[in-house]
């Protein structure tokens, strides 16, 4: 009786980038290689400047975020300061993952990132929205 409740743990950070990593490596090799060259973090929650530049109140409400310049708007000329850059939040990740009860830990980790990196290919929230009907 070794696993009760009482014995296990919240997945970490570690676990939760190698279910984004696994997310990555499943992706269809026509997205794989831009995919590869965007950074990964996670944390437990958003920079508190991160919050306050989106405007957003509750740390709990952002699980993840995309920081870089899409690659249509992607210039030569750009000298970037550091590289894209996709946050996955793990405690609202966690949060969000316990209050549905109806989905794999890894499939909700696959559906932040790619939602993530979708902004890195340059598509809107209405054009993700209008692929992935998530919510339904």
């Amino acid at each position: 009786m070794s696993d009760t409740l009482q014995d296990m743990t919240a997945p970490d950070a570690g676990e939760i980038e190698a279910l984004a990593l696994a997310a990555r490596a499943a992706l269809p090799d026509e997205f794989r290689p831009a995919a590869e060259q965007v950074a990964l973090r996670v944390e437990d929650f958003a920079p508190d400047a991160i919050l306050d530049e989106m405007e957003i109140d509750d740390a709990f409400d952002l699980s993840g975020l995309y920081d870089g310049v899409p690659l249509p708007l992607k210039s030569s000329f750009d000298q970037p300061l550091q590289p894209d850059t996709i946050w996955l939040f793990r405690r609202p990740i966690l949060d969000e993952w316990i209050a549905r009860g109806d989905i794999a830990l890894g499939d909700l980790v696959a559906h932040v990132f790619v939602h993530e990196l979708a902004h890195h290919f340059g598509w809107s929230d209405d054009d993700i929205a209008q692929i992935d009907r998530w919510w339904e």
